[in-house]
């Protein structure tokens, strides 16, 4: 069934006149005409009583009216919405390892701009999240890159220091033979580039201790337990007040790349990408 049926029918019915509905349409009378019998033919019932004076609704196309009304109200909002050059709305489902300490800005900033935007976010590891995003479970994902996947686009937030942290100040490699490395679960992006440099400097660790939050990760560096690996900027707020501490990592393991990911083959919807221009623009 043609929703262009519909609203002749509806015009028809308005004017009780097929002639009047085709002036108003712009339509030619026999086209309209037609329109009518294909609907009647489809619903297997006549919708109106032929007279000399023009056509009057029978009780089939009177419930067919009352119908009608309600999904031409109901297309016409759908069309208003997705049609829209107004400001993004809806939902948008994000996905962000904790560790991004610039999220709760950009998020605030979004929020502000678009309030009509219903987000959701899921944290997670890297792995985990692209995932998701790839099943269709996420629209987006702020996580470790670079990824190289033929369906995922990405944009680049920032780049960050990865360090070495601790509750010592004084700190030798020897420690990582000697206590835990408190690290997220495997598909963590910081944790591969970790595992990557102690496997080519040939340094086996005492142990790793898994852990599901960045929270409990910090609780139990700052409690004496173990080291871990994080950006730099996201335990700023403890070394400041030198309740951890700092160690840098070599070189070719240091720099880490933040991304936005997207499927590729995914309609970016105008909640989307206002949310990539503003990472853009930002470069928070």
């Amino acid at each position: 069934m043609d929703i262009n049926d519909l609203r002749i029918f509806q015009v028809v019915a308005n004017h009780a006149s097929i002639s009047k509905a085709a002036k108003e349409l712009s339509y030619v009378q026999s086209n309209v005409t037609a329109r009518i019998k294909l609907l009647e033919k489809e619903l297997k019932t006549p919708l109106f009583d032929r007279h000399k004076r023009g056509v009057s609704l029978n009780s089939e196309g009177k419930r067919l009216l009352e119908y009608t009304k309600t999904i031409l109200t109901a297309f016409d909002e759908m069309q208003r919405y997705f049609h829209s050059t107004s400001q993004p709305a809806g939902i948008m489902d994000i996905g962000v390892v904790e560790t991004v300490s610039i999220f709760p800005a950009l998020l605030s900033q979004y929020c502000s701009k678009y309030p009509d935007v219903d987000l959701s976010i899921q944290s997670g590891v890297t792995n985990h999240l692209i995932e998701k995003v790839l099943e269709g479970e996420l629209d987006g994902a702020i996580v470790t890159g670079p990824i190289q996947h033929p369906f995922i686009e990405q944009h680049e937030v920032i780049q960050e220091e990865l360090v070495l942290v601790s509750k010592s100040k004084h700190f030798s490699l020897e420690e990582i033979t000697q206590k835990p490395m408190l690290l997220y679960n495997k598909g963590c992006g910081y944790r591969q580039r970790l595992e990557g440099w102690l496997k080519d400097a040939g340094i086996i660790p005492k142990r790793i201790m898994e852990f599901g939050t960045f929270d409990m990760i910090l609780a139990g560096v700052q409690a004496g337990i173990g080291l871990t690996i994080l950006p730099k900027t996201a335990v700023a707020h403890l070394t400041d007040s030198s309740a951890v501490f700092c160690h840098p990592v070599p070189a070719s393991y240091r720099k880490i790349t933040t991304v936005f990911i997207h499927r590729k083959d995914i309609y970016l919807t105008s909640t989307i990408q206002a949310f990539i221009d503003m990472i853009k623009v930002s470069k928070i």
